[in-house]
């Protein structure tokens, strides 16, 4: 029997499948249930046929649970974007209309037609930093939240109100100083106690996230908590978001990626770039943080972002450049890790081009070439300066 792609449309109950040839000539086609019976049934559909190859729409999220299954059980195992498919399907006949039939035919046209899609692997230590990234960030989030709520309360019961970066004992402290009479003042008093609580309970939760997250960095063999303004979970979450960064040929096919480069918006003889506001934005969100960082201490950032106001730059513009600057510096440094530990983003075991960490391919464009220049690295200092 010649090879066929299974293509498979995956919800969170069921699955979708149409198995065709390498004339995409239908072979066969079925719905499935997700649970353990459906799941097998749909296996022994797909195992009839001799040499196959699976195709299964976004790995990295609500197909994730059916392509794991099928790489546990040995099935070898395409992710196709959903952006690929949705192309796939305005162009076939019917419209463009959207089914679970049509999408599985979509699926599989892409995998048979599009070379280098990545081949799922097993989850990895990357998934567990993003596991846990997120888990962090949600908390920072609460966190603030908490905060903001807490500010309110005590503006209402002290003149003034709070500082603006404000810890569980500072809040308790201020708040020890009110006694208030009426009634409205004491269910102020009491949520704000409330509050400063869960600020507590908060700060807790957060240390533990962070001694966990920092406790897995090291265990990767990662060199990025080195660089100025990357902390563990600024770390975890490059390391868990970009899996394998030989996947990206230049650092400004790295930039491209994470929106740091800017878009060449040239026409006729006028040539200019605008702003990136596509990309991994939570990469883009973490180089961002880093920037703030290095231009709150004295460091080669802080002089690099002062040239480029001198030059006549906004402090919009400037910024953009230190961050594309540092894009530089975070590609080689988890080059260089890359490089020493011969297996993949900070050394960890079994993440490979193909690592189940890895988003579908990036497309290169003409917005890559790196600005202003390409950055050496220097062990521990402030910014890996120009060479």
């Amino acid at each position: 029997m010649g090879q066929v792609i299974i293509g498979v449309d995956p919800h969170k109950r069921s699955a979708t499948i149409e198995v065709i040839d390498q004339r995409e000539r239908v072979q066969g086609k079925g719905r499935f249930g997700t649970d353990s019976d459906g799941y097998q049934a749909m296996l022994a559909a797909g195992r009839k046929h001799g040499v196959r190859t699976w195709a299964v729409e976004g790995c990295s999220g609500i197909g994730r649970h059916v392509a794991q299954r099928l790489v546990a059980d040995g099935e070898t195992v395409l992710d196709v974007p959903a952006k690929l498919s949705a192309r796939a399907r305005v162009f076939s006949t019917g419209q463009g209309r959207k089914t679970d039939p049509v999408d599985a035919h979509s699926v599989a046209v892409v995998a048979l037609r599009t070379p280098d899609l990545r081949q799922v692997t097993a989850d990895d230590t990357t998934v567990a930093l993003r596991l846990l990234v997120d888990r962090r960030d949600q908390l920072g989030r609460t966190r603030t939240e908490i905060v903001s709520r807490l500010h309110h309360l005590l503006l209402e019961l002290v003149p003034g109100g709070a500082k603006k970066f404000l810890s569980a004992q500072q809040a308790r402290a201020l708040l020890n100083t009110v006694r208030p009479r009426d009634v409205v003042g004491k269910t102020r008093r009491w949520l704000a106690s409330e509050l400063i609580h869960e600020l507590v309970t908060i700060d807790k939760k957060i240390k533990v996230a962070n001694a966990e997250l920092t406790e897995l960095v090291v265990s990767t063999g990662s060199t990025l908590q080195e660089l100025h303004g990357i902390g563990p979970s600024g770390a975890a979450r490059l390391i868990g978001d970009i899996g394998d960064v030989s996947r990206f040929t230049s650092r400004g096919h790295f930039a491209s990626w994470n929106g740091t480069a800017p878009i060449d918006a040239s026409s006729g003889d006028q040539n200019r770039h605008r702003l990136s506001r596509a990309g991994n934005r939570r990469i883009n969100r973490v180089l961002h943080i880093m920037a703030v960082v290095q231009l709150r201490n004295d460091t080669e950032g802080r002089r690099y972002y002062r040239r480029k106001l001198a030059e006549g730059k906004t402090t919009m513009e400037a910024m953009r450049a230190l961050k594309r600057r540092l894009s530089d510096v975070v590609y080689r440094q988890m080059a260089a890790d890359a490089k020493r530990h011969r297996t993949g983003p900070g050394g960890q075991a079994g993440a490979t081009l193909q690592s189940s960490a890895a988003d579908p391919n990036p497309q290169v464009d003409t917005s890559e070439k790196s600005l202003p220049g390409p950055a050496e690295d220097h062990r521990r200092t402030p910014l890996l300066t120009a060479s």
